[in-house]
């Protein structure tokens, strides 16, 4: 290349001398540091001040950045003398790029710069997606967006599936959640015993927003079943359970069936009645005889023993509290350079 010879190099018909690339180097690295640096202080600003508006302090941090790199990319540019105009043969070569390859790629960063200033998705909101999984916003980045479930496993989802397709936000406008526990009881099962239990294992969970007021748990008959009334404890949940939802059910439906054996309710399971012709070559009454069969041990069945405390070895109970391990919804959300 001619350049070698004269210490100096050819780009787009611009000769360019070794000090000329150093200095664009120079810039280019100051562009990439300053960016850290000032996400890096509003992310520590914003945890000194405590305050409830962290989304808007991340949003912040990215939009710092990206606009940081892109001064930096129009100096490296101009200190290289390389007129815009000479970049139309580049354009020109991203364009069709983009027709075939890159499209999605521009589309996801795109995508995410609209949700960083839409705020309809936040870090640290809970959303469940199409596909059904759910989960809590860990990241927004240029291309996905970092779900991390109750199970602990990160979904890495391209940021256009939330602009172009429909996303639950659970806790975008207010982090109180209504869930109904349905449960079934015996026919002939006294209503209002129904609603003393399932009003003292709604009491019993301590996850239940509110005992008294417009937001205190009910108990709803909601159907006529083939075997049992149907019935649902209807609750409203505190922010610390609202992220939990198959926790929370389980912890719930524990509750419930130690509610209902200490009342002495009965949970049926589906039956039906079977008329018999004939038996082995037997019939009607014989037949009948032949079906009434006794215990192994010709004793009864020992009765069921309530169980004495509700909430005793609810496991549901502490995953929803993070007293089972990992707790997702604790969720770090600084970005992995922060923690380096």
């Amino acid at each position: 290349m001619p350049g070698a010879i004269t210490g100096a190099i050819e780009v787009f018909g611009t000769t360019l001398g070794w000090s000329d690339l150093i200095t664009a180097a120079i810039i280019a690295v100051i562009a990439i540091v300053v960016a850290i640096v000032l996400r890096r202080a509003i992310v520590r600003y914003s945890r000194r001040e405590d305050t409830a508006h962290t989304s808007t302090w991340y949003t912040l941090s990215r939009l710092v950045t990206y606009i940081v790199l892109t001064i930096g990319f129009f100096l490296v540019i101009g200190e290289l003398g390389v007129p815009l105009s000479r970049f139309t043969l580049l354009a020109g070569a991203l364009g069709v790029g983009l027709g075939f390859g890159l499209q999605p790629l521009v589309a996801n960063f795109v995508a995410g710069i609209v949700l960083l200033l839409d705020k309809s998705l936040k870090v640290g909101d809970f959303v469940e997606l199409e596909s059904g999984a759910t989960g809590q916003v860990r990241d927004i980045r240029m291309r996905a967006t970092t779900i991390v479930t109750n199970d602990n496993i990160d979904v890495i989802v391209p940021n256009s599936e939330f602009v172009t397709g429909r996303v639950v936000n659970w806790t975008h406008r207010d982090v109180r959640r209504r869930v109904r526990i349905p449960f079934g009881v015996a026919y002939g099962t006294d209503k209002e015993l129904v609603k003393t239990a399932a009003l003292e294992a709604a009491e019993a969970v301590p996850f239940t927003l509110d005992l008294d007021g417009p937001l205190r748990p009910q108990v709803w008959l909601s159907e006529f079943g083939d075997s049992a009334l149907g019935f649902e404890l209807v609750v409203w949940l505190n922010p610390e359970a609202t992220r939990k939802p198959i926790a929370v059910a389980a912890a719930y439906n524990w509750a419930l069936h130690s509610a209902l054996s200490r009342h002495g309710i009965e949970i049926p399971f589906p039956q039906r009645d079977v008329h018999v012709r004939s038996l082995f070559g037997l019939a009607k009454e014989d037949a009948r005889a032949a079906l009434k069969l006794e215990d192994h041990d010709g004793e009864p069945d020992a009765p069921v023993t309530p169980t004495a405390r509700v909430t005793a070895d609810n496991d549901a109970l502490a995953d929803v509290s993070g007293e089972a391990g990992y707790a997702p919804d604790r969720v770090d959300r600084t970005d992995e350079s922060e923690k380096r």
